[in-house]
């Protein structure tokens, strides 16, 4: 019983990870360049509209982008995976006296006897599947990627660049003066870096903080530059 819920668990955080490394891909661009971008156009245009235009423009493209790199990065790790797979059974049929060296090796670098090596490499050579599923897994180190994996890392990420880009646009909605607008935009924005870096670090066991305030000033340092340069131009 308890062995069960503990797989159960496991797979579930596998899972889990996926889902959240997608969200911190997306979502860290979604809130660092269209806030530069914002921040840099309010230092050029004094109205909002054409930020938002431009804004939501950058983060249709962008979610986008980001999207399509999740999908392709998906379809990568299939088709290495099958690729592999192709290489195992072909190993395994036309080179059979490797194969079972190697599978020797892997049970004895996990300490396995002499006798008990050769027991368990002739009980799993008998299905030719099975053993390459084996071979694939502890040789190798690859796990059969999810089917599904590709479409649900573009969602994802896309998604989560889109709910990122929204943060440092929504103040541009609402108030016609850019400048004035930008103020809220860096309140808002600085504020969501900094909860974003805190769990980021946390998930991937930064300290909280020393991240939290690592990604906030870099989405600021980004913003400053771009409203800096931006100011630069206009006023020459």
């Amino acid at each position: 019983m308890d062995t069960r819920l503990n797989q159960d668990h496991i797979e579930s955080h596998l899972k889990s990870s996926d889902l959240l490394r997608d969200v911190v891909i997306g979502m860290s661009d979604g809130l660092t360049v269209p806030f530069a971008l914002a921040a840099g156009l309010s230092g050029a245009v004094d109205q909002s509209g054409i930020i938002v235009i431009a804004g939501i423009a950058e983060v249709a493209a962008g979610s986008i982008a980001m999207g399509l790199g999740g999908y392709l990065a998906g379809k990568t790790e299939q088709d290495h995976y099958k690729s592999e797979v192709k290489r195992e059974y072909n190993e395994v049929e036309n080179l059979r006296h490797k194969e079972i060296e190697e599978t020797k090796d892997f049970f004895a670098n996990i300490g396995l006897s002499p006798a008990l090596q050769e027991q368990a490499t002739e009980e799993i050579s008998q299905d030719k599947d099975r053993w390459v599923k084996f071979m694939m897994k502890y040789e190798l180190g690859l796990d059969k990627p999810d089917p599904k994996r590709a479409t649900k890392s573009a969602l994802n990420i896309g998604l989560s660049y889109i709910a990122g880009g929204i943060i440092p646009l929504s103040p541009y909605f609402f108030i016609t003066d850019s400048v004035e607008a930008l103020k809220i935009s860096v309140i808002a924005t600085l504020i969501c870096l900094f909860i974003f870096g805190y769990f980021k670090s946390k998930i991937t066991g930064v300290n909280p903080i020393t991240g939290a305030l690592k990604v906030m000033l870099i989405g600021a340092i980004a913003a400053a530059a771009a409203f800096g340069v931006a100011k630069l131009f206009v006023t020459h």
